[in-house]
């Protein structure tokens, strides 16, 4: 099996996800389904215990356990002190972010078209009612203008509340005031896209690092 090879690794699990207090000396795996593993260890002071470690979420194949279990190592190591954090040094956008930024702008036309003949400072009120006419056809047809106005209050607020979790990834994995100030501007307009490519990235990294340990 591969993780027998690895005896610090399961003493990392044992300690991390199976929240063993005491100094664990070493660590078994007795068996793993889609589920979890089951592990023994034994404590310096002569103690002995077993504990076990759900998947979350389970594993879907038999191709998923050695990156899953790599993925797991790495978390266990940096929580125990036994791996440096990652470090995001640059920038990324996600190719799903155009997607989602798209789709925001387009809400965001229709439903903050202003009445026709209402000029927007600086903008004359024949540019603006050419710029706004397609918004204006379709919201005269459909009429559900109030309705995304709503959606682009509530979006707002979820970027609002995404882009506090991003401030809190990039204290811990991003170097640099430019690229946290990229990250921070970037979740507050698209979101979701992100942020979770942040935590990819660092994902990435941290597996990286444990590549090059083994």
């Amino acid at each position: 099996m591969y993780m027998r090879n690895h005896p610090d690794t399961l003493v990392a699990y044992v300690k991390h996800f199976g929240k063993i207090p005491g100094n664990v000396s070493s660590a078994e795996m007795k068996s793993i389904d889609r589920q979890g593993m089951n592990l023994s260890y034994s404590l310096k002071s002569g103690g002995v215990g077993s504990v076990h470690v759900k998947f979350d979420p389970p594993l879907v194949g038999y191709d998923e356990v050695k990156p899953r279990l790599l993925a797991m190592k790495a978390d266990a190591q940096e929580a125990l002190g036994m791996l440096q954090s990652p470090k995001i040094t640059s920038f990324r956008m996600p190719s799903g972010a155009v997607s989602v930024l798209c789709i925001l702008f387009g809400v965001a036309y229709f439903s903050l078209a202003p009445p026709r003949g209402t000029s927007l400072s600086p903008i004359p009120t024949n540019i603006s009612d050419m710029v706004f006419m397609p918004a204006h056809t379709i919201l005269g047809v459909l009429g559900f203008q109030p309705f995304l106005r709503t959606i682009v209050q509530t979006t707002a607020a979820i970027h609002g509340l995404e882009t506090l979790y991003t401030w809190y990834l990039c204290g811990r994995y991003v170097e640099g005031p430019f690229v946290t100030a990229a990250y921070l501007s970037a979740t507050a307009v698209v979101g979701f896209p992100i942020w979770a490519d942040l935590k990819k990235r660092v994902q990435e990294k941290r597996i990286e690092s444990v590549m090059k340990a083994e």
